[in-house]
Formats: C-alpha cells, structure tokens, sequence
C-alpha cells in the first residue's frame, strides 16, 4: 500500500450579484478608479446584500455547488471545516451552519479562523484527517463577507475587499497527486497593524466602542504591505525549494488575492511569468479567506492532471504559509 495523500477532487465557488464598482466608490469616498486600480489591481467587488444574509450563505451555496458537480451524497461527508473570520454568530460555528443547511448530517465541523491565511491552513488541516486513514471526504471551505466588517467612510479599506467563497473536496489518494508540502507561520506582534479592535472578549460591544467605530477592520497599510511582500514571497520561494522545484516546473501560483504588486512580487520571487499567475482581484477584490478557492473554481478548466500548483497567503495575525500541490484531475 503506497502513502495515502489528500487529493483535491472538485471545487466550486460562489459570488453574490452585487456588483459593487469602483465608480460607485467614487460616490462613497474619496477616491478615484485610477486611485484603486493603479494602487490594487481592483476594478469591482461582489456584494451579499439582504437583511440576515451571514457568510453561511455563501459558504453553503459554495458547498451545495460542490456536492452536485462531484456527485456526491452530503451523507457521506465526514467532516466541514470552514475558514471564515466573519462568521454568522461567535457560536454556533459557521461550518456547523452549513453542515445543516447541505445534510450532512454524518459530518462534525467547525472553523479556522487565520484571515486571509484561513483556507490554506484549512486545507493542510482537512488534508492531515485524510492522510491519517480515518476519514474519506472532507469539504474545507474559505468564506467571508467582509462587508460586514467594513467602514465605508474609510478608504484605505473599503476599496479593497469584497464577499464571496469557495470550496473543495478532499479525498484519498495513492497517486503522486494532492497536497504534497506545506509550511505554515504566525507572529502573533502584528496583531497591532491588522486587525478588528471590539467585539471579542477583550473589548465586547458597547455604545461606546459602536460609537468609536472599533467593529471594523482596520489596518496600518505600509507596515502590512512590507510584511505581506516579504513572507509571501519567501515562503513561496522556501517551498519550490524544498520540493526541489523550479520556475520551469510551476504550472500555476496560486497568491492570496490582496494587491497586485504584492502578488507580483511573490511572482517574481518565484522566478514565474506573468502567464502563470492566477489573478482574479480585479473583479472580486480581497474576499480574505475565500480568494483561493475563488482562483481554483476561476482557472480550473485550465487546469490538468499532474500540474503543479504554488498557493500562497498572508494575513492578519500575522499568519502566512505557501502549499504545494499536485492537481489530481483533468477538468471536463
């Protein structure tokens, strides 16, 4: 019996209609089209509008998607995690939400919280149950609706995220396929420069942390900026290297969708061309946990059994890493 490795055997995204423009931003702050797409890449981004809508919503229309496109029966799941850092309530978690909402009614779940690193520590997690022998069908979601947490009178953020998720399906595999290495990082000292100040049990929501506008995300953007180039890069880099990978063998970077330099600087890091970097930010903006599973559901009829894939993030926390993984099917 050969090593048993966790495959990624479907995926499927999903976006709201909304479709927030960055001429409707020019209504809202100020700011300019030029402004945006000169300093992110972002043209629009997705919007989950309607009262109760939570980021279960877009989680689970990823997951029913999954489950119809891969034939499978939700009974057979064995575990949901997903990674979200706009969950619906602080309990129950989001993938126990969803988990009800497709009948999976056989499945634990819960979630990771790592922001925009959340679905590739999701990923290594889901694909760690599999390689253990104990469980045959995981779903690992990345979700947010950071709408939710936005301040629209703040331009240094509101210009860049947006809401959407996407999901795929674990399963074994003794092939040279799937998800082949990973290296996962946190410092936990940059929790000053990006993050969302109340609504935790340090500062829980009162009139007057409402007032002072704290429920929102916030960050200090230079210092993420140079934190965000340098990891994401290097552990892209430190990933090739230890799988003894070159630019010529990178089928695909996979980068966490925050800025365009950001990403093309991982890119030239790597030593990889222009045509073999995902790159979807400029219709859905920074959806945090959910840009990578969104670039897998964008770019996978382009893709082929055996190609090898580079997945990157960083987010607040800080939290960074970089995945290698083998494609295990050819797109029909």
């Amino acid at each position: 019996m050969g090593k048993i490795r966790a495959a990624i055997t479907g995926v499927q995204g999903y976006v709201p209609d909304y479709v927030l423009t960055n001429a409707e931003l020019e209504t809202m702050v100020e700011t300019s089209d030029e402004w945006i797409t000169t300093r992110t890449g972002i043209k629009e981004r997705r919007i989950l509008k309607g009262e109760g809508q939570g980021t279960s919503v877009l989680a689970a229309k990823a997951a029913k998607g999954l489950l119809e496109k891969t034939n499978t029966d939700p009974a057979e799941i064995d575990l949901i995690i997903c990674a979200t850092v706009t969950p619906d309530m602080v309990f129950p978690a989001t993938a126990n939400i969803v988990s009800d909402e497709i009948g999976a009614v056989n499945a634990f779940s819960y979630d990771i919280g790592a922001a925009c690193s959340g679905f590739i520590y999701a990923l290594s997690t889901g694909a760690t149950f599999i390689e253990s022998g104990r469980y045959k069908k995981v779903i690992v979601i990345g979700a947010d609706k950071m709408s939710s947490i936005i301040d629209y009178t703040d331009r240094t953020t509101c210009i860049i995220f947006g809401d959407g998720g996407g999901a795929v399906l674990l399963e074994p595999t003794e092939e040279e396929v799937g998800i082949m290495d990973f290296i996962h990082k946190a410092d936990g000292a940059g929790a000053e420069f990006l993050n969302m100040k109340a609504g935790g049990s340090r500062y829980p929501a009162t009139v007057e942390t409402v007032m002072a506008r704290e429920h929102f995300a916030r960050q200090d953007g230079a210092t993420v900026f140079k934190f965000a180039v340098t990891n994401m890069a290097d552990y892209a880099a430190k990933i090739m290297e230890r799988n003894d990978l070159n630019a010529d063998d990178v089928n695909y970077l996979v980068a966490h969708q925050a800025n365009k330099r950001i990403i093309d600087a991982t890119a030239r890091r790597m030593g990889v061309t222009d045509d073999k970097v995902m790159m979807n930010i400029e219709r859905y903006g920074n959806t945090t946990s959910g840009t990578i599973p969104l670039l897998l559901w964008d770019y996978e009829k382009y893709l082929h059994k055996g190609d090898n894939l580079v997945l990157a993030a960083f987010g607040g926390g800080f939290t960074w890493g970089a995945m290698y993984v083998r494609w295990a099917y050819d797109s029909k």
